[in-house]
């Protein structure tokens, strides 16, 4: 599968096409299985759909190279569908992030500060030489390109953390392309799937930008 690239589709049969043990690291923000509806009505697709969501992990898990990660935000109230997927694969639990928000999401029971992610380790990868912390600031971005869009500053630790220059890194739940652009920043080739082109097309334009302004900051020849 080429790479620096974004595909338009359902991501369970896209990731089909791509070898097995071929991509270094994946960061993903899947859908939470929340039902999520934000205060534009936006809704995610897929969201009711367990199936749909899950699924995706089996090809993530085939694709990955021995020994390597996949980070994955999750919805807390949907933790035991997602954990139970990741260990019927072989994914094992080796560390657990937590970002905290200056604001309330939203409120419930509690009022919601914080987002998290799980460190999955297919194998057993080496250690990293300097670990990021398990608790991180967070960016809001104010949602303007998707219902749940995530900053490229809140990925960038985990690209720096968890991969090397000239790794691939899959994201198959790209939504506005923030793991693609923080990946593209650092030296990382990249692939990121939506099943939205919206959202595609929002990324690919994304890309362009920086791609123009690294250009643009490339010293010319005297």
């Amino acid at each position: 599968m080429r790479t620096n690239q974004f595909i338009c589709g359902d991501a369970a049969h896209v990731l089909k096409d791509a070898p097995n043990e071929s991509v270094d690291l994946v960061v993903t923000d899947p859908p939470y299985l929340v039902k999520y509806k934000d205060r534009l009505g936006r809704t995610l697709a897929n969201d009711d759909n367990p199936d749909a969501v899950l699924s995706v992990f089996d090809e993530i898990y085939r694709i990955l190279k021995p020994s390597s990660y996949c980070i994955s935000f999750y919805g807390w109230n949907a933790v035991a569908e997602f954990a139970e997927r990741w260990k019927s694969l072989g994914f094992a639990t080796v560390g657990h992030i937590v970002w905290v928000k200056s604001y309330a999401s939203r409120q419930g029971h509690t009022r919601y500060r914080h987002e998290s992610a799980f460190v999955l380790a297919k194998g057993w990868p080496q250690k990293p030489q300097n670990p990021i912390p398990d608790v991180l600031p967070w960016e809001y971005t104010g949602n303007k390109h998707h219902p749940t869009e995530k900053a490229v500053s809140v990925i960038e630790p985990l690209i720096k953390g968890f991969s090397k220059p000239g790794d691939v890194v899959v994201d198959p739940f790209s939504g506005s392309g923030s793991t693609s652009v923080a990946a593209a920043l650092h030296g990382r080739d990249y692939i990121g799937i939506d099943v939205e082109e919206r959202y595609c097309a929002h990324a690919r334009e994304r890309i362009a930008r920086l791609r123009q302004m690294q250009s643009e900051e490339l010293p010319t020849a005297a």
